[in-house]
């Protein structure tokens, strides 16, 4: 019961839920016991979030699986898929990977809109189309969620226990407080530099003096440039600077987090309880006080400098 609730808190908070190989049992009876808990909060945006959260998680997993548990996976979904391997044409590259038939393929990529995911855009041969392993762990991911929303439509003709109804509701609330502060941080359009906080300041920095950031550090700063208004463009250039920049992928990553493509969620900077366990955050100061996200204290901090500015 604690890990099903535990599931549900991390994907309305994190918009992922999190994997313990360690309780293999725990992690399977806690999935059935949240689906309940979720249906029975009788919430269309909670579901969603709920689905969202063990997709992202699904992808994280399918992504270190090996070919052949992703076939047998993806057999389960009535797909025709097996291994393959492609010749890159006009090199001596051979790439491994899989093919799909078309009609699979096409089925599952309906919900995405990026001129990548066109089937002209792909490679086809004999009516099978290849793909890397990451998009078959992403299309995946995507039927999951689906199956998993399927599984929330029907009508809740049960009733739980009242300690149990009590917590369905803490996260009802919870969601919802979220939902409400994610609405106000829509309201940013301006990228003011002077306003950063200063783990936002340091990563920033850093970018600019050429040096390396992380995977989170980077998700972090584009993640919060997006947010204060900067275009996937001007982003990509702020990232062109690095030793090991990538202009397609860094493109197609940004992308992702501004909402442009997949599931078209566009993701917020992680809080400030994860940037300091993921030690990021390089201490604060007044204004970090009660600052829950990096995104709070941006918008203060801009309220602070407009209060000095001086009347024409």
């Amino acid at each position: 019961m604690d890990r099903a609730e535990e599931r549900i808190r991390e994907a309305i908070e994190n918009k992922a839920v999190s994997f313990n190989g360690k309780k293999k049992e725990v992690e399977t009876l806690s999935f059935p016991v949240a689906l309940w808990m979720v249906a029975f909060g009788n919430d269309a945006s909670l579901k969603k979030r709920y689905a969202l959260g063990e997709a992202n998680r699904a992808f994280a997993l399918l992504k270190e699986e090996n070919e052949q548990k992703l076939i047998s996976i993806a057999e389960s979904f009535f797909w025709k898929i097996k291994s393959a391997t492609k010749l890159v044409e006009n090199t001596q590259v051979t790439l491994t990977g899989f093919t799909m038939d078309f009609v699979s393929y096409l089925k599952n990529t309906t919900i995405f809109h990026e001129s990548r995911w066109k089937l002209v855009n792909r490679a086809m041969q004999r009516g099978e189309v290849y793909v890397t392993k990451s998009i078959v762990a992403r299309l995946l991911a995507e039927q999951a969620k689906t199956y998993i929303e399927r599984k929330l439509e029907g009508k809740v003709t049960f009733v739980l226990p009242k300690s149990i109804a009590n917590k369905v509701e803490q996260l009802k609330e919870l969601h919802l407080s979220l939902k409400g502060r994610a609405h106000e941080e829509e309201a940013i359009r301006e990228t003011i530099i002077d306003a950063f906080p200063p783990c936002i300041s340091r990563l920033y920095n850093t970018v600019l003096a050429k040096q390396h950031l992380s995977h989170l550090e980077r998700f972090t700063l584009a993640s919060f440039l997006l947010k204060t208004g900067m275009s996937v463009e001007d982003v990509v250039e702020c990232f062109r600077s690095t030793s090991d920049f990538n202009e397609k992928m860094t493109r197609y990553q940004v992308a992702h987090i501004a909402g442009e493509g997949g599931s078209r969620t566009s993701y917020s900077p992680p809080d400030c309880d994860t940037l300091r366990t993921h030690r990021i955050c390089p201490g604060g100061d007044e204004l970090c006080e009660n600052a829950w996200r990096p995104t709070t204290y941006y918008r203060r901090k801009l309220m602070t400098l407009k209060t000095k500015i001086p009347s024409q």
